[in-house]
């Protein structure tokens, strides 16, 4: 599967200490050892040239107070609060000045971010998909991604999820409905 580095992102979603370090909250052993791999999807496009983005979900402490429905922490406990050691990325990924860093505050890296806004003034059309979690956030983001005409790919191989059906679910669901998937192996940079 090829990509113009030009023109294709990869969006590291929600790799955070709350999920990918032992003692997080929502801690996944498979989101931990998504880690490796979410780096090397980065390496590689960051030798290509491609644009790096990394999302970072953050719950300010009151966000969903006055909420009618949704609420996050009614359903997932209290994780990733603003301000927290949660909700920091989490140690082992290479994130530089130069890469773009969303914060959101939903399942949806694109809701009521800068994310779009960023993606159109690079001249971003190709998006290469990773993180966690698989069937939440990943999927969430890249069926929004879909939405907005970008291209979501999602790397099957660079997921964290709390359950293999959980990933297996999202990945083909993201391949059946709105996107594609691929393997860090067939990426290629052209």
């Amino acid at each position: 599967m090829s990509f113009d580095p030009a023109r294709t992102a990869v969006v590291v979603v929600d790799m955070q200490n709350g999920f990918c370090h032992p003692d997080g909250s929502l801690s996944a052993p498979a989101s931990e050892a998504a880690i490796e791999p979410v780096s090397e999807v980065v390496a590689s496009a960051r030798e290509a040239g491609a644009s790096v983005v990394y999302t970072r979900d953050v719950h300010p402490p009151e966000q969903f107070e006055d909420n009618h429905y949704y609420d996050e922490f009614d359903r997932w406990g209290e994780h990733v609060v603003e301000g927290s050691w949660e909700a920091e990325l989490v140690d082992g990924l290479d994130v530089r000045e130069e890469d773009h860093v969303v914060v959101k505050h939903t399942y949806d890296a694109f809701y009521q971010t800068d994310l779009e806004g960023w993606l159109d003034a690079h001249g971003i059309d190709d998006l290469l998909i990773c993180g966690t979690l698989a069937n939440v956030c990943v999927l969430h983001t890249a069926g929004s991604a879909g939405l907005r005409d970008y291209r979501p790919v999602v790397v099957e191989d660079a997921l964290g999820f709390i359950e293999e059906g959980h990933k297996e679910y999202a990945v083909d669901h993201a391949d059946w409905l709105f996107g594609e998937v691929t393997t860090r192996g067939e990426i290629e940079f052209s």
